[in-house]
């Protein structure tokens, strides 16, 4: 019996561990690949590079395990990872990274904490997400949305008195953003994050009928993998830049590549499967506060008091949409549980009512004979009556 607790237990929890799992896996691909581009990469190369580390190590997976049940390829479906690889990939990664390079990773993830919003916003508009603010799970919903988002503003437009730190007294990448640097990072972020909401809502759209998520996941990291190439070399005509060594820059592609790209993209797409882009976005501040602690030990990041403060109020925010999603899955889970069985009643009941009619027709023949025989004499008597053709035909009919 307490196994069968522990291990309803963790089948519940399996898509909140995910999730948090791969927070810190972002964290760690935003101060590396900080590092890699203070030291001069190209975040064009290293969009190609880290797609095409993600492919390597997805396609083996995605043609072995998924060989069967892999979905026959259409015009329309070919057309959607095109978009796919397009949003996600090409667009997102390349404005993320240039804003990352203007900026800082806390910064970075403090304006993706926008995502959240963004995605509910859209998942609304695509009909994908019910929002009735006479339910108080509706209500916490969006909510939580708005404290969120005012959590990661109050990081972003105040600062307050430096927090002094023992571990962060050393400098090992000294601070070289200019205020107009830093704006520019902002309206880069601010688009890598509306895009990354739009590769979401079409995710989950996608994953519907093609259903092989790892095939999905390997197609899409393959089609951005292509584009990124052409946009490299549309952008950045040097041939230098394409040169890596073993070093922190490969580090970062591979690192990006493995983590952020195949394993992120996979888990994103079955969690979304069960749970909806917002139950997958509402976990994108945690980013930020684990950013913040391993930028100030590895990077030296100054933390401020109103980095503090908007990472309450996004940790308050966050439990909010993930307590009425929570309600919400809830309700869906006891819907689907009472359906089926107002089916078996109602089956049960015309099952019944087919029963008494069909005994109420038998009565009726049985009054019929016995009034018969009274009233014809002797003749049937000495004649075995017919079994009545309306009780007998009548249970298949009414069936």
């Amino acid at each position: 019996m307490e196994g069968e607790c522990s291990c309803s237990f963790y089948q519940r929890a399996k898509p909140y561990i995910a999730m948090i799992s791969l927070q810190f896996g972002y964290a760690g691909m935003n101060i590396i690949t900080k590092v890699s581009l203070n030291r001069g990469m190209s975040h064009y190369v290293l969009v190609v590079y880290r797609n095409a580390f993600a492919t390597a190590v997805i396609a083996p997976f995605a043609l072995i395990l998924e060989r069967k049940i892999r979905p026959k390829m259409s015009l329309m479906m070919f057309l959607q990872i095109f978009v796919l690889g397009l949003l996600g990939p090409v667009i997102d990664e390349n404005f993320y990274y240039a804003g990352l390079k203007y900026t800082s990773p806390t910064f970075s993830c403090a304006m993706s904490n926008m995502l959240p919003a963004m995605t509910f916003v859209m998942a609304f508009l695509c009909r994908m997400e019910k929002v009735d603010l006479k339910k108080f799970r509706c209500q916490a919903k969006v909510l939580g949305t708005i404290v969120t988002v005012a959590g990661a503003m109050l990081m972003t437009l105040y600062k307050g008195h430096v927090v002094n730190l023992l571990w962060s007294t050393n400098s090992s990448v000294p601070e070289t953003n200019s205020d107009k640097d830093w704006f520019k990072g902002s309206i880069l972020l601010i688009f890598a994050t509306l895009v990354w909401a739009s590769f979401f809502i079409l995710q989950a759209i996608t994953m519907r009928k093609y259903t092989a998520p790892l095939s999905l996941t390997a197609l899409v990291c393959f089609m951005g993998t292509l584009q990124s190439i052409a946009v490299t070399f549309v952008m950045d005509h040097k041939p230098s830049v394409w040169t890596i060594g073993f070093d922190i820059n490969l580090l970062a592609a591979a690192y990006a590549g493995i983590v952020s790209s195949s394993i992120a993209y996979y888990v994103q797409g079955v969690v979304m499967e069960k749970r909806g882009p917002v139950f997958v976005t509402a976990f994108s501040p945690l980013m930020m506060i684990i950013v913040a602690i391993m930028g100030s030990f590895i990077l030296a990041e100054k933390i401020y008091i109103g980095g503090i403060l908007g990472a309450m109020l996004i940790v308050a925010g966050l439990y909010s949409v993930l307590w009425g999603k929570y309600k919400e899955y809830k309700e869906k889970e006891i819907e689907e549980a009472i359906i089926p069985e107002a089916v078996k009643a109602v089956n049960g009941n015309k099952q019944m009512m087919i029963l008494a009619n069909i005994e109420e027709i038998n009565d009726i023949e049985m009054q019929k004979n016995s009034e018969g025989k009274r009233t014809v004499s002797v003749a049937i008597s000495f004649t075995m009556p017919q079994p009545p053709m309306l009780a007998r035909e009548a249970p298949e009919g009414l069936i």
